[in-house]
């Protein structure tokens, strides 16, 4: 009688052995679903934002006064040009890589490390530019308005560019740039049931 209830415990105890092994198998599974990877998430979330190649987070509208002059033949000339144009600022989402990527675990924070803003050539507004000019008898017998023309649209590009980059709307093209990134990543974490802080930077910020 004793062997055969030896038999018996030892077939429940291996029964018991692998049944526990598919509770914790399946406990560790369900573990995972419910506690997902952020790094993995945040991968996932990099291969959404690449996919869209370009992000435009903002643009803005200026206004270029340039003046030009040419002196020939003992006359003068000179032409004043008013040009509007739109400069968009735009942010390489191709370029970002996983080792953009930094998962601090210990303050549950994602960091992401953003490739520089560009600015957009300007979309000059033909409808609503303005000339002025003086001289009309150098630009009558010669190519001088032509000349000052084509310098006063070269001018103008620069200027509008010029512009584009200085401080304030630079700043306000980087701050909507980093809300648009942190939304992209910080929606998929909340979503998966992860509480974490997401933070986008440039080069240089702290």
């Amino acid at each position: 009688m004793i062997r055969p209830v030896a038999k018996i415990l030892g077939a429940l105890i291996l029964v018991v052995a692998i049944a526990a092994a598919v509770v914790f198998a399946m406990g560790w599974k369900l573990r995972r679903e419910l506690d997902p990877d952020p790094v993995t998430v945040a991968a996932a979330s990099l291969q959404a934002v690449r996919e869209q190649a370009v992000l435009t987070p903002f643009a803005a509208r200026f206004v270029a006064v340039v003046t030009s002059e040419q002196h020939r033949f003992g006359l003068s000339a000179r032409k004043t040009l008013i040009m509007p144009g739109m400069v968009r600022y735009e942010l390489d989402l191709a370029a970002l890589q996983q080792r953009d990527l930094r998962w601090d675990a210990a303050t549950r924070r994602l960091t992401i490390s953003l490739p520089p803003l560009k600015v957009s050539a300007p979309e000059v507004d033909l409808r609503r530019i303005q000339t002025y000019g003086e001289g009309g008898v150098l630009m009558a017998l010669t190519d001088t308005e032509a000349r000052l023309d084509t310098a006063n649209r070269t001018a103008g590009q620069t200027e509008l560019v010029r512009q584009a980059r200085e401080g304030l709307p630079m700043r306000l093209a980087r701050d909507a740039a980093r809300r648009a990134i942190e939304r992209s990543f910080a929606m998929p974490l909340k979503a998966a049931g992860i509480d974490a802080t997401v933070t986008a930077r440039f080069a240089g910020e702290a």
